[in-house]
């Protein structure tokens, strides 16, 4: 094991030198990419559509291509869905990764090529494990095995052509054998579609296993780790994996789940990567242990556009290329993909932390959102669900907030709001429960973490007095003007000093 430890080690360092290069050139290597995209797809119908062969600069394409949502690309994507090909990118398509809705659907299915699979997503995981093997050079994680969890890992079916599943399940199912190799447990348990009998069987194999590294969601790995020490007795997950060193965690912030993961892993010598990685591309790495920004991957078969947020709403917004950005300006993130998606705005924001090299943090979403459990909750979310809350209830609301409530040491997490009536609700506890039931309809990924409290409690819901809403702007001295309640956050900075205000009225 030592030998093959070593071996691998030795593999992954190798491809330091290829991301020391991006580094160093990161608009040549940009340019390369944008011109390999455009001239593979100019066949498509989509290429033919916009004149791919005739581009050369991105200039010619930023004026001949608007900005895409997906619900500008949903007719093209159906059609992949039903079967058709040479749409938007030129290879076949037949998985598409299924992740939370937009205003007019449920669940939005994004297209994975084999070259996203093997050029962008794998080659981000190899990168996560390169960085660890260069950042700690006497590392022995390859000398055990790695738990990958993920979220709801079912494959379905569109078509005997077609499949369909969370990101993690066409990843997990389409594995490289030298990734399957180190894995654990089988596949057969990892893709098992009932998560609470899978979260069981994952726990009984793996805890007589030799661990050494964890990958996937921190909701989910904390799931883990509760049942492990449950059924152990032990105290902490290095009583029952002692080699355990590394975790590579994304999908949702890591700042809320830090102080768990010390307690479960009470070493200093565990070390955690953080990366950015969505249905529709990886993106990012933290590549510094002593750094939380993340490196923008540049050779991953993805071109960047940058959309500065003042110029968002604009009918014909103009987009920035790499060598024009700036620090710590809010960017919404435009990609044009090596599965076809073009000029994609994905609805995240970042914000550059340094321009040589290119390193980034994650400031948000183009809307106001909660995802802090990999929910992703849109306002259009919650404002659907308030509106059969009402209707169900013969309530009117005047204002609200919401935010996350953070796992806790034997509780799951929960959202939490504070609404304001106009009009009471003739049944508080029935509006709660038409909220709580009206978003699992309508967002599949709220629905998926409400799944018997395991992620997601029941909402806490907090009727606030009339008149509580504009005490607490006035106090934030945001009267008037174009101040607005904020209506969903992504962390507690409105809800504590709101509940604190309303607890000494």
């Amino acid at each position: 094991m030592a030998l093959l430890n070593s071996l691998f080690t030795w593999i992954m360092k190798k491809r330091i030198h290829q991301i020391e290069l991006f580094m160093k050139y990161p608009h040549d290597v940009q340019e390369e990419w944008f011109q390999s995209l455009i001239s593979a797809a100019e066949a498509t119908e989509w290429g033919k559509k916009y004149g791919y062969n005739s581009i050369f600069t991105p200039e010619e394409y930023k004026s001949r291509v608007p900005i895409q949502d997906y619900d500008d690309i949903k007719g093209y994507v159906d059609r992949m869905i039903k079967g058709e090909q040479n749409i938007l990118w030129p290879s076949d398509i037949k998985w598409f990764a299924k992740s939370s809705g937009t205003t007019s659907d449920r669940s939005k299915f994004i297209p994975v090529s084999i070259e996203a699979l093997e050029e962008c997503h794998y080659q981000g995981g190899k990168d996560m494990l390169s960085i660890f093997c260069h950042n700690k050079p006497e590392n022995k994680v390859f000398t055990g095995k790695s738990v990958v969890i993920g979220g709801s890992s079912q494959i379905n079916n569109f078509s005997p052509d077609s499949y369909y599943g969370d990101l993690s399940s066409i990843l997990i199912r389409n594995l490289p054998f030298w990734a399957e190799f180190k894995r654990t447990p089988t596949l057969e348990v990892t893709l098992n579609p009932n998560f609470e009998e899978k979260i069981e069987q994952i726990a009984q194999i793996t805890i007589k296993e030799n661990v050494t590294s964890l990958a996937g969601v921190p909701t989910w790995n904390i799931v883990m780790a509760k049942r492990i020490l449950e059924i152990t007795g032990k105290s902490n997950l290095l009583e029952v994996w002692p080699n355990l060193e590394f975790y590579g965690h994304g999908g949702v912030s890591f700042k809320p789940y830090r102080d768990q993961f010390k307690k479960l892993i009470p070493s200093s010598e565990m070390y955690y990567i953080e990366n950015y990685n969505a249905s529709e591309g990886y993106f990012g790495i933290q590549d510094q242990s002593d750094s939380d920004d993340l490196l923008l991957m540049l050779d991953y078969g993805i071109y960047y556009e940058f959309l500065p947020m003042e110029n968002i709403h604009e009918e014909h917004p103009k987009t920035l290329g790499l060598h024009e950005v700036e620090l710590g300006k809010n960017y919404a993130l435009i990609i044009s993909t090596n599965a076809g998606l073009w000029r994609y705005k994905i609805g995240d924001t970042i914000k550059f932390t340094s321009l040589s090299p290119y390193r980034f943090q994650i400031s948000g979403r183009t809307k106001q959102y909660i995802n802090t459990f990999g929910e992703e909750v849109i306002v259009d979310n919650a404002e659907q669900a308030l509106e059969a809350a009402c209707k169900a209830t013969q309530a009117n609301i005047k204002d609200y907030t919401a935010g996350p409530v953070y796992f806790k040491e034997n509780a799951s997490g929960a959202h939490e709001w504070v609404i304001e009536f106009e009009q009471d609700p003739t049944d508080f506890q029935k509006f709660c429960e038409i909220l709580d039931s009206t978003l699992r309809e309508i967002n599949s990924d709220y629905d998926a973490k409400r799944y018997k409290n395991m992620a997601l409690g029941f909402p806490i819901v907090h009727h606030a007095a009339k008149g509580s809403f504009y005490e607490w702007m006035k106090s934030r001295g945001k009267l008037g003007g174009q101040n607005k309640v904020p209506r969903l956050a992504n962390s507690r900075e409105y809800l504590d000093p709101l509940l604190t205000m309303l607890q000494n009225r």
